[in-house]
C-alpha cells in the first residue's frame, strides 16, 4: 500500500513538473513574441518616418537649390551649395556614427528586450 502511494506521488509530481516546465517555456515564447513584435513595430514606424522625412528633405532641398540659384544667378552654384551641405552632413554622420547613432539604436533594442513589462512583474 505504501509503495503504491509513493509511486502515485512520484508520478503526479513528475507530471506536475513536466506541466510546469511546459508552461514556463510557453510563457518565455510569449514574452519573446511580445518583444519581437515591439521591435518590428518600432522598425516599421521608424522606416515610415524615415521615408516621409526623405520626401520632405528632397523637396526642401530642391527649393533650397532654386533659392540659391536665384541668389547666385547660376543653377550649378545654387545646387552645388545644397550638395556641399549634404557632403558636410554626410562626413559628420560617418565620423560620429559609432559614438552617437549606433549607441542609440543598440540602446533602443536592448531596452525593448530587457524592459520589464507589467506581466513580467507579476511572475516574480
Amino acid at each position: 500500500m505504501q509503495e503504491e502511494q509513493e509511486t502515485t506521488f512520484f508520478k503526479e509530481s513528475r507530471q506536475r513538473l513536466e506541466q510546469y516546465v511546459q508552461d514556463r517555456l510557453l510563457l518565455l515564447k510569449l514574452q519573446m513574441v511580445e518583444k519581437v513584435s515591439q521591435l518590428i513595430a518600432l522598425l516599421f514606424t521608424g522606416l515610415t518616418l524615415a521615408l516621409l522625412a526623405f520626401f520632405i528633405l528632397l523637396f526642401v532641398s530642391i527649393m533650397a537649390g532654386y533659392y540659391f540659384a536665384n541668389i547666385t544667378g547660376s543653377l550649378y552654384i545654387g545646387f552645388g551649395i545644397v550638395a556641399m551641405f549634404y557632403i558636410i552632413l554626410f562626413v559628420m554622420i560617418v565620423s560620429l556614427r559609432k559614438k552617437v547613432i549606433e549607441k542609440y539604436i543598440v540602446d533602443a533594442v536592448i531596452k525593448i528586450f530587457m524592459d520589464k513589462s507589467a506581466s513580467d512583474d507579476d511572475d516574480e
